[in-house]
Formats: structure tokens, sequence, C-alpha cells
């Protein structure tokens, strides 16, 4: 029989039919989260419960050694089946780049004091040699939260007995996992492990070593399958040079299980989001993954050579492999620090997977891949949109919204005639302007920060442009998050033709779709299907022209409104009580628009279709009241306008006063627009 491991379970309905009765979301099992050490206690609130359900975190100080000998740029590894650490005790961590033992030998180092419902403590140890490998002061870290779920991840500990090749570890993976990685922890040994890209057999196995850079071995031969949907072979299984065993005769492990495009998330329980699957390089050293989704996470590692493990993700730096600028790599078997790579060395995501070039011809890797979030649709406007007008410091600052993880923003400055910034987390540095045609911009240190995406709120902006942050200036700051039925961004480039379908995941049909080329000159086409099919310019006063040539879209696809060169798009959708695409008819008096809100829009664009117009921009920060109504063009590098009242509140929506202009109220008029609860 096999030994028993403890982890959650999958929950279904009474009535059979494999629908989960709790819905999961990769939101809920995983997270990113960047931090700065504080040489004390700190507390990472990600939202992942670990306390409860169980997990494992990974932590990387992003920086290189401080000059001393202490190792402040070591992976550290803590889960909850082997416990929390204590000051002066058992530390409990394992590195990726060591085969040391648990605790290491150090009981001055940072460790993790406590697992919480949503996130983790780290504790600085203190003390003049530390180790800081988790919260020293200054210090920027990043860390990898993986909650144990069926069909996702799960950890398991036990102790060897030396029978080789009959030994079975039972595990709750509640699937065949595509990955798994062992490593003793009571004394020094390698990484040991298995991958389902190695191309292993019943009769062979691929052993890898999460240390190592030496390509998978294969291993002993044996009578059963290595790995199950309940229990893997622990004493087949050796580390990447054949030195160590997963199964010594007392000897203690833990192994970190990942499953493979085994479903179990999303609102039918049929979802994937998580791939172990291998790619091969052509002859350039390029390769291109179809994951059938955007991922968040990458873990990759060359099979038929002695190349090292490679780490990515989204909030460090993973921009669009349209056109991208550069990525941000962080190597597990080593603890050197993070490195950008710029193109064509890096890896950059599509909305249906990831691709790059490793420098490395006609080689194989294998890879895992962690889709990006969230799943859940949104109910509230706060949660995925946030806004704030601010006065600019003339120094490095972070521009936060407070409405959670952000992937775009748009700032204006309020008093002066200048452009108003555009960027996106899956464009990197670079930003657009709404008023101009021009080609994308390398922001520079003084409009963005060198990274300024890497922030859990918001986005960081530079020191003196008055484009974002010249003191005493006064801006309004517009943050997008990313979310299902509300925004969405892709990027791609060269389509074959306007009848090419280009992959979304925003889940439904998108209402308002603004395309702008990137990488040359090009107006913001701006496509809307709420009245009429038709299309209009972002940067211009032009009405709205019939589309007939463009397919439908679909909740799965756009079609290439730009055709050539490297393309972003913005995709909205009506989402309930949320945000609003939608048009009205005007009357040349006082008209209410009703979007289904409760507590009136936080933010209101308004374009006339049918004739020409401005677009306007209006927020309850700068102030929708009773009164003047400050707004700004998307189409103009003006100053707000300030002293108009063209807009008032409504609980529902959003009011057009009598006095507006025919270019908000004409009777008769077509007019399109997209509020934000």
């Amino acid at each position: 029989m096999p030994l028993q491991a403890t982890s959650g379970a999958a929950s279904y309905d009474a009535f059979g039919g494999g629908v989960p009765a709790v819905t999961n979301y990769i939101e809920d099992v995983f997270s990113t989260w960047l931090y700065t050490g504080n040489s004390d206690t700190q507390t990472i609130t990600n939202g992942v419960d670990l306390s409860t359900k169980g997990g494992m975190v990974w932590i990387k100080a992003r920086q290189q050694t401080d000059g001393s000998t202490s190792p402040i740029a070591e992976h550290g590894i803590w889960d909850t089946a082997r416990g929390v650490g204590t000051s002066g005790s058992v530390n409990k961590a394992i590195q990726s780049n060591s085969n040391l033992a648990q605790n290491l030998g150090w009981t001055d180092a940072d460790y993790i004091s406590a697992f919480n419902t949503t996130g983790f403590t780290v504790q600085n140890a203190g003390g003049t040699t530390e180790h800081r490998i988790a919260n020293h002061g200054f210090q920027n870290y990043v860390s990898w939260a993986f909650r144990k779920q069926p069909k996702f991840f799960d950890v398991v500990t036990y102790t060897g007995d030396g029978t080789g090749g009959s030994r079975q570890v039972a595990h709750n993976l509640g699937s065949t996992p595509g990955c798994v990685f062992i490593k003793r922890t009571d004394a020094s040994g390698d990484w040991m492990g298995f991958h389902r890209g190695t191309g292993a057999t019943n009769s062979a196995i691929a052993e890898l070593s999460l240390n190592l850079s030496t390509a998978p071995v294969s291993g002993a031969a044996f009578s059963q399958s290595l790995v199950t949907s309940t229990y893997f072979i622990a004493g087949d299984i050796q580390s990447a040079d054949g030195g160590v065993s997963a199964n010594a005769s007392g000897a203690t492990y833990v192994a970190y299980l990942f499953a493979h495009n085994a479903g179990g998330f999303g609102l039918t329980g049929t979802d994937n989001v998580i791939s172990c699957g291998s790619f091969t390089t052509d002859g350039s050293g390029n390769f291109s993954v179809n994951l059938g989704w955007e991922p968040q996470w990458v873990l990759f590692k060359g099979t038929n050579s002695p190349l090292g493990w490679n780490l990515y993700d989204n909030m460090r730096g993973m921009p669009a492999s349209s056109g991208y600028v550069s990525s941000r790599r962080l190597v597990p078997n080593s603890p050197n620090a993070e490195s950008t790579q710029s193109s064509p060395n890096g890896i950059g995501v599509s909305s249906t997977g990831f691709s790059g070039n490793p420098a490395a011809n006609n080689i194989t890797f294998i890879y895992i891949a962690i889709r990006r979030g969230p799943m859940k649709v949104p109910t509230s406007g706060t949660s995925v949109f946030g806004l704030s007008a601010r006065t600019g410091t003339g120094a490095n600052a972070t521009v936060t919204g407070g409405s959670g993880v952000s992937d775009t923003v748009l700032i204006k400055n309020r008093g002066s005639a200048v452009a108003s910034l555009f960027s996106a987390r899956l464009t990197g540095t670079s930003y657009l302007v709404t008023s101009s045609t021009a080609a994308q911009v390398a922001a520079g240190t003084t409009i963005l920060q060198a990274n300024p995406w890497d922030v859990m709120d918001g986005v960081k902006v530079g020191t003196t442009s008055t484009i974002t942050n010249a003191t005493s200036n006064t801006y309004i700051n517009y943050l997008f998050d990313r979310a299902p039925s509300f925004f969405d961004v892709v990027c791609y480039s060269d389509a074959a033709s306007i009848s090419t379908p280009i992959p979304h995941n925003l889940t439904v049909v998108p209402q308002l779709v603004i395309y702008k080329r990137r990488d040359n000159t090009g107006a913001w086409f701006t496509a809307q299907n709420v009245s009429g099919y038709s299309y209009g310019t972002l940067n211009t006063t032009a009405a709205f022209i019939d589309l007939t040539t463009l397919p439908a879209y679909t909740s799965s696809d756009i079609y290439p409104l730009i055709s050539t060169g490297n393309i972003v798009a913005y995709l909205f959708a009506t989402c309930a009580g949320v945000s609003k695409v939608g048009s009205y008819t005007g009357t040349g008096t006082t008209l209410q628009v009703d979007c289904g809100f409760t507590a009136g829009a936080r933010f209101v664009l308004i374009k006339r279709a049918d004739s020409t117009g401005d677009w306007y921009v209006w927020d309850s920060s700068r102030g929708i009241i009773a009164g003047d109504d400050p707004y700004w063009l998307t189409n103009s590098n003006a100053a707000e306008v300030t002293n108009t009242d063209y807009i008032d509140t409504y609980s529902a929506g959003f009011e057009i006063s009598s006095t507006a202009p025919s270019a908000i109220n004409a009777s008769g008029g077509t007019f399109i627009f997209l509020a934000i609860a």
C-alpha cells in the first residue's frame, strides 16, 4: 500500500456530473508577490490561504550579495508540511540552488514565522552575520506562494525505507503529476525530480535536479508507472548525477507535486491552470508554446544539454512576445541576481502562451507554466479600477489606485498642455500618447522608472517630466486591472489579413476595442459594437465609420483593425455593476443614462458617433457633482476645462445636463460611452 500523505481534497456536488461544488480560481491558489524587506517582522497579504489549506512559499532576493559573506541572494523555500521556523532554532528553509539540508546549518537566517489565511509572515533573524534570504532591510524580494489544491499543487513529506522501486508515496493531487521535485531534508543531497516532458516511459525515467544545470538522465528500470493520480514511486527517483536516492533508509524528504492540464478550475471545473510540457528551439534558437491561455509564471530548463533553469513571472517583468522590450530572469540553480534579458534572448507572453529565444539552438526544454489570473468576474468597480488626483513631487514615486494589481495606466497633467500617457504592463517600459499618432516611446527615468510595473499596486513614475510627475503640477491617474468581462489587453503583430482571429481572454464579446500601432506612427483606431458596428479614432474628432469588412468579435477573438506592425489593443465590455459600454440618443435636455450601477459612475468617456466631436473624460476624483465638472479630451494635449457643468451625478450611472453642447447631447445625435462604477 502507498505511504499515506495528508493534503486537501476536491469537493463535488451531490448530483454527480463532476461539477465542483466549490469553484476554484487560480488567484486563490497561486500568487507572485513583490515586497521590500524591513529587517523586522512583516506580513505578506497575497490572498492565498496557506494556514488552513497548506502549501509552499518560495522567496528570492532579487539583487546580488552586498559584498559580505552573507548570501542574501540565496533562494529560500518553506512549506506547511514541515512547518515554520523559529529564531535561533531550526529555520526549515531549503534552497533550490543548493544541496544543503533543511536549516542550511544557519540558525541566524531570515525565515517564515507563520503561514496565514491570507498569506504568510517573514521574520528577520537579527545579528551581524544573518543570512538575509527573506526580510533584510531595503532588499527587494519576490515570493511565489503555491496553495495545496487538487489538480494544481500538493506537498508531501515522508521517511525513506531503502526498499527501492517498490516504495509508493501517496499524494492528493487528484491527477497524475506532470512534475515532481523532491529534496532530502535531514542531510545534504541534490534535488531529485521527474518531469513528463522528458519523454519518460514505464521502462526508463529521466531524473533531474533543481539545483543543477546537469541535463536529466535516464534512471533504473522499474515495473510500474513512476507516477499515478494517487502515488509516485520514490525508490526509482534519483538526482540527475545519479548520486542521491529519494528513498534512503531513515532519511526524511519533502516532495512538491505539480499537475498538468488536469482541469479543476473555472465555473465548469474544466479549465486548466498549470501545464508541464516541452518545446524545442529551432536552428535560430526560437520557440513558441501554445497553452490556450496567457501564463503569469514560467519555469524551464534544457534537457539535452547542461543548461540551467530559467524562471520568469509577469510581476517582475514578462512583457508581450509581440515587440517585447525585456524580461527579467532568475536562475533557480544559482544565487545570482535577477538579470534583464533583452530581445531576443528573453521570453514574452501572448493571450495563448509564451515564446522567446533562450540562446540555445535545436535544444529541447521542459517547462512548468501557470495561468494568469484573475479568473473571477469582478462584482465591484473599485476592485478593478482605481483613480486618484495628485500633485507631482519631482522625485521617483509610485502612483497607486487602491484597486489591486494594475495592468494599465492613463495619466493626464491637469493644468498643462502636455501629452496624456498610456502604458501597460504588457508593453513594459514604453508609453503611448492618446492625442498623437506617434510610435511608442521608451519612458526613460524622468517619465517612468526603469522597471515601472514591478510594484503590487500602481506604476512607478519618474522624476521631473511634466507628463507624469513635475513638482507642483497636478495630475489625474486611472489604473485598470485586467479581469474577465471587464477589461483585457492584447498584443499582436503583422496579422495575415483583417479576418485573422486575434485571441483574447476577456471571456465575453468586447464592445469597445482601442487599437494602436506601437512600432510606427498610426491612429488610435477605436471599434465599437453598441451602436451599430463602426470605428473612429481616439486621437481625432472624426465621426465613426461603418465597419462592414471586419468580422464580428466573439468571446474568444477580436480581429485586426490594424494588421501591420506591433499592435496593442485595449478591450472593454459591460460587466454588471462594474462597467457599462453603451450608447444613447441625445435629447438636448437633461438626460439620465442608466448603467445598472448603484452609487453612480466614477469614470465616464463620451464620444459623438454620428458626427464630429471630441472624446470627453470625467471622473469622480476631480468631480462629478451638481456643479462644475472638470473634463479633459483624449484627442487634445490641452489642460482640463474646469468651468462647465455638462455632467451630473445619477446613482444608476450618470446624468447629462441641459447645458451640455451638441458634442455631448445634440437632439437625435448618437453617442457612445464607457462608464465605470
